[in-house]
Protein backbone atom coordinates (compact mmCIF):
# COMPACT_ATOMS: atom_id res chain seq x y z
CA UNK A 1 0.00 0.00 0.00
CA UNK A 2 2.89 2.65 0.84
CA UNK A 3 4.18 1.87 -2.44
CA UNK A 4 0.90 2.51 -4.45
CA UNK A 5 0.64 5.49 -2.40
CA UNK A 6 4.19 6.90 -3.12
CA UNK A 7 3.30 6.26 -6.99
CA UNK A 8 0.30 8.20 -6.89
CA UNK A 9 1.85 11.10 -5.00
CA UNK A 10 4.06 11.78 -8.14
CA UNK A 11 1.51 12.07 -10.44
CA UNK A 12 -1.06 14.36 -8.64
CA UNK A 13 1.07 16.82 -6.90
CA UNK A 14 4.55 18.58 -7.25
CA UNK A 15 7.11 17.37 -5.51
CA UNK A 16 7.20 18.78 -1.74
CA UNK A 17 9.65 21.23 -0.64
CA UNK A 18 11.73 21.87 2.29
CA UNK A 19 9.36 23.98 4.99
CA UNK A 20 11.86 26.80 5.49
CA UNK A 21 12.41 28.36 9.55
CA UNK A 22 8.74 28.11 10.99
CA UNK A 23 7.26 31.11 12.70
CA UNK A 24 4.99 29.19 15.87
CA UNK A 25 2.81 32.17 16.99
CA UNK A 26 0.33 31.32 19.06
CA UNK A 27 -3.26 30.96 18.22
CA UNK A 28 -5.57 31.17 21.26
CA UNK A 29 -8.53 30.87 19.73
CA UNK A 30 -7.52 27.88 18.15
CA UNK A 31 -6.27 26.60 21.33
CA UNK A 32 -10.11 27.38 23.11
CA UNK A 33 -11.85 25.06 20.23
CA UNK A 34 -9.69 22.68 20.86
CA UNK A 35 -10.42 22.50 24.36
CA UNK A 36 -14.30 23.28 23.84
CA UNK A 37 -14.94 20.70 21.24
CA UNK A 38 -12.22 18.25 20.46
CA UNK A 39 -12.05 15.65 22.66
CA UNK A 40 -8.90 13.70 23.74
CA UNK A 41 -9.16 10.75 20.18
CA UNK A 42 -9.69 13.71 17.99
CA UNK A 43 -13.52 14.11 17.36
CA UNK A 44 -14.62 17.45 16.88
CA UNK A 45 -18.65 17.34 18.75
CA UNK A 46 -21.01 20.27 18.49
CA UNK A 47 -22.13 20.02 22.11
CA UNK A 48 -25.53 21.97 21.21
CA UNK A 49 -26.98 18.50 19.47
CA UNK A 50 -29.09 15.84 21.33
CA UNK A 51 -26.96 13.09 19.44
CA UNK A 52 -23.53 15.11 20.26
CA UNK A 53 -22.85 14.84 16.60
CA UNK A 54 -19.60 14.69 14.85
CA UNK A 55 -19.84 15.67 11.32
CA UNK A 56 -17.50 15.58 8.31
CA UNK A 57 -17.72 19.08 7.34
CA UNK A 58 -16.61 19.77 11.26
CA UNK A 59 -13.51 16.99 10.90
CA UNK A 60 -12.45 18.84 8.08
CA UNK A 61 -12.85 22.33 9.28
CA UNK A 62 -10.67 21.13 12.31
CA UNK A 63 -7.73 19.51 10.33
CA UNK A 64 -7.58 23.11 7.68
CA UNK A 65 -6.97 25.05 11.40
CA UNK A 66 -4.63 22.29 12.91
CA UNK A 67 -2.36 23.11 10.13
CA UNK A 68 -2.35 26.53 9.75
CA UNK A 69 -1.71 26.62 13.74
CA UNK A 70 1.21 23.81 12.73
CA UNK A 71 -0.45 22.14 15.14
CA UNK A 72 0.54 18.23 13.93
CA UNK A 73 -0.35 16.40 16.75
CA UNK A 74 -3.70 17.72 16.46
CA UNK A 75 -3.95 17.55 12.89
CA UNK A 76 -3.16 13.41 13.19
CA UNK A 77 -5.91 12.75 16.56
CA UNK A 78 -8.26 14.30 14.12
CA UNK A 79 -7.20 12.01 11.02
CA UNK A 80 -7.07 8.93 12.34
CA UNK A 81 -10.42 9.38 14.42
CA UNK A 82 -11.63 10.50 11.08
CA UNK A 83 -10.82 7.56 9.02
CA UNK A 84 -11.31 4.69 11.60
CA UNK A 85 -14.82 5.92 12.49
CA UNK A 86 -15.95 7.80 9.16
CA UNK A 87 -14.14 6.10 6.25
CA UNK A 88 -14.79 2.32 7.77
CA UNK A 89 -11.36 2.34 8.47
CA UNK A 90 -9.72 3.33 5.36
CA UNK A 91 -9.79 6.21 3.10
CA UNK A 92 -8.34 5.20 0.63
CA UNK A 93 -11.25 4.14 -0.85
CA UNK A 94 -14.04 5.25 1.37
CA UNK A 95 -14.85 9.13 1.16
CA UNK A 96 -16.35 10.27 4.95
CA UNK A 97 -19.49 9.35 6.13
CA UNK A 98 -21.41 12.76 6.99
CA UNK A 99 -22.90 12.29 10.28
CA UNK A 100 -21.91 10.29 13.23
CA UNK A 101 -23.15 10.33 16.77
CA UNK A 102 -25.40 8.55 19.41
CA UNK A 103 -28.10 6.40 17.65
CA UNK A 104 -31.48 5.54 19.16
CA UNK A 105 -29.86 2.35 20.49
CA UNK A 106 -27.83 4.95 22.43
CA UNK A 107 -25.31 3.36 20.64
CA UNK A 108 -22.47 5.58 18.90
CA UNK A 109 -22.36 5.07 15.29
CA UNK A 110 -22.66 6.16 11.68
CA UNK A 111 -26.34 8.04 11.52
CA UNK A 112 -25.81 8.74 7.59
CA UNK A 113 -23.32 6.94 5.56
CA UNK A 114 -24.21 9.69 2.80
CA UNK A 115 -21.01 12.34 2.01
CA UNK A 116 -20.78 15.57 2.37
CA UNK A 117 -18.59 16.65 -0.78
CA UNK A 118 -17.42 20.21 0.81
CA UNK A 119 -16.26 18.45 3.84
CA UNK A 120 -14.64 16.24 1.23
CA UNK A 121 -12.97 18.98 -0.63
CA UNK A 122 -11.63 20.69 2.10
CA UNK A 123 -10.10 17.49 3.47
CA UNK A 124 -8.27 16.42 0.61
CA UNK A 125 -7.32 19.91 -0.12
CA UNK A 126 -5.87 20.01 3.39
CA UNK A 127 -4.27 16.71 3.03
CA UNK A 128 -2.91 17.83 0.08
CA UNK A 129 -1.07 20.91 1.48
CA UNK A 130 0.07 19.27 4.70
CA UNK A 131 2.00 16.82 2.58
CA UNK A 132 3.54 19.68 0.97
CA UNK A 133 4.03 21.69 3.51
CA UNK A 134 5.18 18.73 6.42
CA UNK A 135 6.62 16.98 3.53
CA UNK A 136 4.63 13.72 3.88
CA UNK A 137 3.95 11.66 0.54
CA UNK A 138 1.40 9.97 2.80
CA UNK A 139 -0.98 12.97 2.95
CA UNK A 140 -0.17 14.01 -0.51
CA UNK A 141 -1.53 10.54 -2.08
CA UNK A 142 -4.51 10.29 0.12
CA UNK A 143 -5.37 13.31 -1.08
CA UNK A 144 -5.00 12.20 -4.76
CA UNK A 145 -7.23 9.16 -3.79
CA UNK A 146 -9.81 11.17 -2.02
CA UNK A 147 -9.89 13.77 -5.18
CA UNK A 148 -10.47 10.94 -7.75
CA UNK A 149 -13.39 9.61 -5.69
CA UNK A 150 -14.85 13.10 -5.27
CA UNK A 151 -15.03 13.59 -9.04
CA UNK A 152 -15.66 10.00 -9.58
CA UNK A 153 -18.70 9.95 -7.25
CA UNK A 154 -19.67 13.41 -6.14
CA UNK A 155 -20.34 15.37 -9.74
CA UNK A 156 -22.83 14.97 -12.49
CA UNK A 157 -22.98 16.44 -16.01
CA UNK A 158 -25.58 19.25 -16.42
CA UNK A 159 -26.94 20.09 -20.02
CA UNK A 160 -26.33 23.83 -20.61
CA UNK A 161 -23.98 23.87 -17.26
CA UNK A 162 -21.34 20.91 -17.45
CA UNK A 163 -20.26 18.80 -14.96
CA UNK A 164 -21.12 20.15 -11.76
CA UNK A 165 -20.32 19.20 -7.83
CA UNK A 166 -23.18 17.55 -6.02
CA UNK A 167 -23.33 17.96 -2.53
CA UNK A 168 -23.51 14.63 -1.76
CA UNK A 169 -23.25 11.13 -3.50
CA UNK A 170 -26.96 10.90 -3.33
CA UNK A 171 -30.18 12.37 -3.12
CA UNK A 172 -29.33 15.59 -4.95
CA UNK A 173 -31.05 14.98 -8.20
CA UNK A 174 -34.97 15.02 -7.58
CA UNK A 175 -35.85 13.94 -10.92
CA UNK A 176 -33.83 12.98 -14.26
CA UNK A 177 -33.84 17.22 -14.80
CA UNK A 178 -33.52 18.68 -12.08
CA UNK A 179 -30.40 18.93 -9.67
CA UNK A 180 -30.29 20.54 -6.30
CA UNK A 181 -27.23 22.45 -5.54
CA UNK A 182 -25.29 23.91 -2.63
CA UNK A 183 -23.12 27.27 -3.45
CA UNK A 184 -21.23 27.12 -0.41
CA UNK A 185 -20.00 24.02 -0.89
CA UNK A 186 -17.83 25.47 -3.81
CA UNK A 187 -14.80 27.07 -2.59
CA UNK A 188 -13.09 28.65 -5.46
CA UNK A 189 -9.66 28.65 -4.28
CA UNK A 190 -9.58 24.88 -3.39
CA UNK A 191 -10.73 24.28 -6.54
CA UNK A 192 -8.30 26.45 -8.09
CA UNK A 193 -6.24 24.50 -6.33
CA UNK A 194 -7.28 21.09 -7.70
CA UNK A 195 -6.85 22.28 -11.28
CA UNK A 196 -3.45 23.07 -10.58
CA UNK A 197 -1.85 19.67 -8.81
CA UNK A 198 -4.16 17.51 -11.10
CA UNK A 199 -4.17 16.74 -14.62
CA UNK A 200 -7.39 15.72 -14.92
CA UNK A 201 -9.51 18.20 -16.88
CA UNK A 202 -12.39 17.58 -15.14
CA UNK A 203 -11.10 20.27 -11.87
CA UNK A 204 -11.24 22.59 -14.62
CA UNK A 205 -14.60 21.79 -15.84
CA UNK A 206 -15.79 21.97 -11.60
CA UNK A 207 -14.28 25.34 -11.16
CA UNK A 208 -16.09 27.13 -14.02
CA UNK A 209 -19.46 25.76 -13.53
CA UNK A 210 -19.29 26.66 -10.21
CA UNK A 211 -18.14 30.23 -10.86
CA UNK A 212 -21.94 30.22 -12.66
CA UNK A 213 -23.70 28.62 -10.01
CA UNK A 214 -22.56 30.95 -7.26
CA UNK A 215 -23.13 34.37 -9.35
CA UNK A 216 -26.23 32.77 -11.07
CA UNK A 217 -27.76 31.78 -8.29
CA UNK A 218 -27.68 35.26 -6.54
CA UNK A 219 -29.48 37.36 -9.29
CA UNK A 220 -30.30 40.39 -6.76
CA UNK A 221 -26.57 39.97 -4.95
CA UNK A 222 -27.62 37.54 -2.29
CA UNK A 223 -26.56 34.31 -2.00
CA UNK A 224 -28.80 31.56 -0.95
CA UNK A 225 -28.45 28.34 1.12
CA UNK A 226 -29.67 26.18 -1.37
CA UNK A 227 -31.04 26.35 -5.17
CA UNK A 228 -32.07 24.11 -8.04
CA UNK A 229 -30.78 23.89 -11.44
CA UNK A 230 -33.90 22.77 -14.05
CA UNK A 231 -32.58 21.47 -17.56
CA UNK A 232 -34.92 23.92 -19.52
CA UNK A 233 -35.74 26.58 -16.86
CA UNK A 234 -32.76 26.98 -15.78
CA UNK A 235 -32.43 28.05 -11.73
CA UNK A 236 -34.94 27.75 -9.36
CA UNK A 237 -36.19 28.51 -5.54
CA UNK A 238 -35.54 25.57 -3.71
CA UNK A 239 -37.93 23.61 -1.80
CA UNK A 240 -37.24 25.07 1.65
CA UNK A 241 -37.30 28.33 0.38
CA UNK A 242 -35.39 30.96 -1.10
CA UNK A 243 -33.23 32.14 1.99
CA UNK A 244 -30.15 32.56 2.70
CA UNK A 245 -28.67 32.05 5.95
CA UNK A 246 -26.29 29.75 7.84
CA UNK A 247 -25.23 27.94 4.82
CA UNK A 248 -24.63 31.10 2.24
CA UNK A 249 -22.80 32.95 4.76
CA UNK A 250 -19.86 30.95 3.98
CA UNK A 251 -20.10 31.88 -0.06
CA UNK A 252 -19.09 35.55 1.22
CA UNK A 253 -16.66 33.98 3.53
CA UNK A 254 -14.81 31.75 0.82
CA UNK A 255 -15.03 34.71 -1.82
CA UNK A 256 -13.54 37.21 0.59
CA UNK A 257 -10.73 34.72 1.63
CA UNK A 258 -9.65 34.60 -2.18
CA UNK A 259 -6.23 35.97 -3.62
CA UNK A 260 -6.79 39.64 -4.93
CA UNK A 261 -4.78 38.33 -8.45
CA UNK A 262 -7.85 35.72 -9.07
CA UNK A 263 -10.06 36.61 -11.39
CA UNK A 264 -12.86 35.29 -10.01
CA UNK A 265 -12.55 37.63 -6.75
CA UNK A 266 -13.89 41.02 -8.76
CA UNK A 267 -16.47 39.00 -10.18
CA UNK A 268 -17.75 38.05 -7.19
CA UNK A 269 -17.02 41.10 -5.43
CA UNK A 270 -19.43 42.87 -7.91
CA UNK A 271 -22.22 39.48 -7.73
CA UNK A 272 -22.40 40.41 -4.10
CA UNK A 273 -21.98 43.85 -3.56
CA UNK A 274 -25.48 44.49 -2.08
CA UNK A 275 -24.35 42.35 0.60
CA UNK A 276 -21.46 44.37 1.85
CA UNK A 277 -24.12 47.26 1.43
CA UNK A 278 -26.59 46.22 3.30
CA UNK A 279 -24.36 45.35 6.27
CA UNK A 280 -22.85 49.28 5.52
CA UNK A 281 -26.31 50.36 6.36
CA UNK A 282 -27.76 48.17 8.80
CA UNK A 283 -24.36 47.77 11.41
CA UNK A 284 -24.51 43.91 11.02
CA UNK A 285 -24.63 40.67 8.51
CA UNK A 286 -29.06 39.12 8.58
CA UNK A 287 -29.23 35.91 9.96
CA UNK A 288 -31.25 35.66 7.33
CA UNK A 289 -32.47 36.87 4.18
CA UNK A 290 -35.12 36.17 0.98
CA UNK A 291 -32.51 35.99 -1.77
CA UNK A 292 -35.34 37.87 -4.34
CA UNK A 293 -36.98 40.47 -2.25
CA UNK A 294 -33.58 41.08 -0.15
CA UNK A 295 -36.34 41.17 3.21
CA UNK A 296 -34.34 40.56 6.44
CA UNK A 297 -34.77 39.06 9.93
CA UNK A 298 -32.77 40.02 12.41
CA UNK A 299 -29.37 40.65 12.95
CA UNK A 300 -26.98 37.18 12.84
CA UNK A 301 -24.38 36.79 15.49
CA UNK A 302 -20.69 37.46 15.65
CA UNK A 303 -19.81 34.14 14.20
CA UNK A 304 -21.76 36.35 10.80
CA UNK A 305 -19.63 39.43 11.73
CA UNK A 306 -16.62 37.21 12.02
CA UNK A 307 -17.33 35.50 8.28
CA UNK A 308 -17.69 38.78 6.75
CA UNK A 309 -14.36 40.40 7.42
CA UNK A 310 -12.54 39.01 4.44
CA UNK A 311 -15.27 39.58 2.32
CA UNK A 312 -15.87 43.50 3.50
CA UNK A 313 -12.35 43.90 2.88
CA UNK A 314 -11.96 42.53 -0.59
CA UNK A 315 -14.81 44.94 -1.40
CA UNK A 316 -13.49 47.80 0.13
CA UNK A 317 -16.00 48.25 2.76
CA UNK A 318 -13.06 49.43 5.26
CA UNK A 319 -15.13 51.39 7.89
CA UNK A 320 -17.77 48.47 8.05
CA UNK A 321 -14.98 45.86 8.42
CA UNK A 322 -13.84 48.06 11.51
CA UNK A 323 -17.11 48.12 13.03
CA UNK A 324 -17.58 44.34 12.73
CA UNK A 325 -14.18 44.53 14.76
CA UNK A 326 -16.06 46.16 17.34
CA UNK A 327 -19.18 44.23 17.10
CA UNK A 328 -17.48 41.18 18.15
CA UNK A 329 -15.56 42.94 20.56
CA UNK A 330 -18.59 44.13 22.20
CA UNK A 331 -20.40 40.93 21.97
CA UNK A 332 -17.80 38.22 22.03
CA UNK A 333 -18.67 34.68 20.08
CA UNK A 334 -20.03 32.09 22.45
CA UNK A 335 -17.72 29.48 24.03
CA UNK A 336 -19.92 26.60 23.11
CA UNK A 337 -21.20 27.78 20.27
CA UNK A 338 -19.54 25.66 17.47
CA UNK A 339 -20.65 26.83 14.14
CA UNK A 340 -19.84 30.61 15.27
CA UNK A 341 -16.52 29.22 15.87
CA UNK A 342 -15.71 27.86 13.16
CA UNK A 343 -16.64 31.16 11.10
CA UNK A 344 -14.97 33.17 13.95
CA UNK A 345 -11.08 30.78 13.28
CA UNK A 346 -11.43 31.14 9.36
CA UNK A 347 -12.32 35.14 9.27
CA UNK A 348 -10.32 36.44 11.97
CA UNK A 349 -7.74 34.15 10.96
CA UNK A 350 -7.07 35.35 7.94
CA UNK A 351 -8.44 38.84 8.60
CA UNK A 352 -4.84 38.79 11.09
CA UNK A 353 -3.08 37.01 8.76
CA UNK A 354 -2.39 33.94 10.03
CA UNK A 355 -3.27 31.91 6.49
CA UNK A 356 -3.75 33.34 3.12
CA UNK A 357 -4.31 31.47 -0.43
CA UNK A 358 -2.25 32.15 -3.13
CA UNK A 359 -3.77 33.04 -7.16
CA UNK A 360 -3.45 28.64 -7.32
CA UNK A 361 -4.63 28.38 -4.20
CA UNK A 362 -1.74 27.02 -1.91
CA UNK A 363 -1.72 27.70 1.69
CA UNK A 364 0.37 30.43 2.66
CA UNK A 365 0.29 29.88 6.70
CA UNK A 366 2.27 32.47 9.11
CA UNK A 367 4.15 29.97 10.62
CA UNK A 368 6.08 29.17 6.99
CA UNK A 369 7.80 32.85 7.03
CA UNK A 370 10.27 34.15 9.98
CA UNK A 371 8.98 36.16 12.66
CA UNK A 372 9.95 39.82 12.02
Amino acid sequence: MHRVLLLLSLFFCTVAQAAPETCDAPWPAWESFKKTFISEEGRVIDPNTDDLRTTSEGQAYALFFALVANDRPTFEKLFNWSEKNLSDGDMTTNLPAWLWGKNDNDNWAVLDSNSASDADLWMAYTLGEAGRLWVDRRYVALSSLMADRILSTETKDIPKLGLVLLPGKMGFTPDEHRVRLNPSYLPLQLLRWFSAHSKDPRWVALTNSSLQIITNASPKGYAPDWTLYDDAQGYLPDTDGQQGSYDAIRVYLWAGMMNRDDSARRVLTDTFKPMAQFIASHGSPPQSIQVISGVANHPGSSGFSAAMLPFLQASGFYKSSDEQLKRIADQPIGEDSYYDQVLGLYGTGWFNKLYQFDSKGNLTPRWMSKCK
